[in-house]
């Protein structure tokens, strides 16, 4: 009956779907791009039964909804290739900067897809059309058609470097008519920590096992590094990274600096104690790329110049605030930075991902809310890559702190690479449960 009910809903939604993605078209073109797709329907993309006729190919579905899972099935892309000979990639994603991101997992023979719309069917023509011989959901993406219809023409769906926080689970509760069943029709989960597995085994998931994250895998772009320290050398102050800030943080952060810079400039002497502000190169890199133009008009109507990364030619421009406005550069930031700020962990979002910044050699100051890398942070942590605060202006007088500690910012730096060496090897662990899973079936 809940099901029902829900799948009427999303079939009703249907055209207010097509209205919304036209409209974040807009801002973000991929969105207007091959709109079909979201309700089963893939034009010039062949048949399973076509693009693989004549061979013993299959597809493997993995669904990355987001950048963030985008990046994270990088690593197990690669170590799916490596174990199951002959597969070819079937790739979905929800957003734009996934499927943008995505793009660099494709091999030739690979398909990249829009993520269906969950309504029975949508779902059974995405299924009818590719045939995938398993589909793996990385994180947090479970649908309760999905899962219904991969069970009726069994086609084992898994869940894998799977996270699910206290107020998940909460929501699920709420929801258990509809999300039990759901979590319960899976063929296997594969958690993060061994709270996700506790918590994902109250709502009746079949966990497997417990793998560790995808993201310790993670490999930073060579030339990105190379690029961001060479940058980095030719500058005389430190470099301190807001890294994937979210709405309403970038506000807080030059709130916080206006505050501390404002006894400075009153003052003939200017200490160090307040000047310092002032005396660190300050890079912003909103998450979202929607909204770089809107970060920008915000540092400037605070009183801050601001040289954007899309203007640089050879070498970054001066300016109070530098506005990282690119995707895919994550690695050059960091490398570029001597320290960094943790977006989404100064509101009560969550925080993002702050493996990539540690292995890049960059230490982290966090906010209070890291719910959704709960164990990330705290490896960080204790191991000395991450600072823990409680709000904006402790973790500028923090980071400010660090940098003028050479020792204590090296030893911070050395914690950080040492990180992924320490908690490395889930996305291998996970290929080869799956390959198990396979050769089972």
């Amino acid at each position: 009956m809940a099901r029902g009910i829900y799948s009427l809903i999303l079939w009703l939604l249907q055209p207010l779907v097509r209205l919304r993605l036209h409209w974040r078209a807009k801002a973000e073109p991929v969105y207007g791009e091959r709109i079909a797709e979201r309700f089963g329907r893939y034009g010039d993309v062949p048949p399973a039964a076509v693009a693989l006729a004549g061979s013993k190919d299959f597809y493997v579905w993995v669904h990355a909804v987001s950048l963030g899972e985008t990046r994270a099935a990088q690593t197990l892309v690669a170590q799916l290739r490596n174990t199951l000979p002959g597969m070819r990639l079937l790739l979905t994603h929800g957003t734009a900067t996934g499927r943008t991101q995505g793009q660099a997992l494709l091999q030739p023979g690979d398909v990249q897809v829009w993520q269906p719309w969950d309504t029975p069917g949508v779902v059974r023509r995405f299924l009818a059309h590719f045939q995938p011989r398993i589909g793996l959901l990385v994180e947090t993406e479970v649908w309760p058609n999905m899962v219904a219809a991969c069970a009726g023409t069994g086609t084992p769906l898994c869940l894998v470097n799977a996270r699910f926080s206290v107020k998940s689970l909460r929501q699920s509760q709420r929801l258990s008519a509809l999300a039990r069943p759901a979590y319960q029709g899976l063929r296997a989960v594969w958690a993060q920590t061994q709270e996700d597995a506790e918590r994902l085994r109250r709502l009746g998931a079949p966990v497997q096992g417990v793998m560790g994250n995808f993201k310790f895998d993670a490999t930073p772009d060579a030339a990105q590094l190379a690029r961001g320290a060479a940058w980095r050398r030719a500058l005389s102050r430190p470099v301190l990274v807001f890294a994937s800030s979210r709405e309403g943080e970038e506000a807080l952060l030059l709130e916080t600096l206006n505050k501390k810079m404002a006894p400075a400039l009153a003052s003939t002497a200017q200490p160090a104690t307040k000047n310092i502000a002032s005396a660190v190169q300050w890079l912003i890199v909103p998450r979202h790329p929607q909204r770089f133009d809107a970060v920008a008009q915000l540092c400037q109507e605070q009183g801050f110049s601001v040289s954007r990364r899309s203007h640089w030619t050879q070498a970054p421009e001066a300016a109070d605030i530098w506005l990282g406005d690119s995707m895919g550069e994550m690695a050059l930031y960091f490398a570029l930075s001597d320290l960094a700020l943790l977006g989404g962990s100064f509101a009560p979002l969550g925080g993002q991902n702050l493996i990539e910044a540690a292995a890049c050699g960059c230490p982290v100051v966090m906010g209070p809310h890291t719910f959704n890398f709960a164990q990330a942070a705290e490896l960080a942590r204790a191991s000395g890559a991450a600072l823990e605060v409680v709000n904006m202006e402790q973790a500028v007088d923090r980071s400010l702190a660090l940098l003028q500690s050479p020792n204590g910012l090296a030893r911070a730096r050395d914690a950080a690479r040492n990180l992924g060496a320490d908690h490395g090897g889930a996305a291998q662990r996970t290929a080869e449960a799956v390959q198990r899973l396979l050769a089972g079936a």
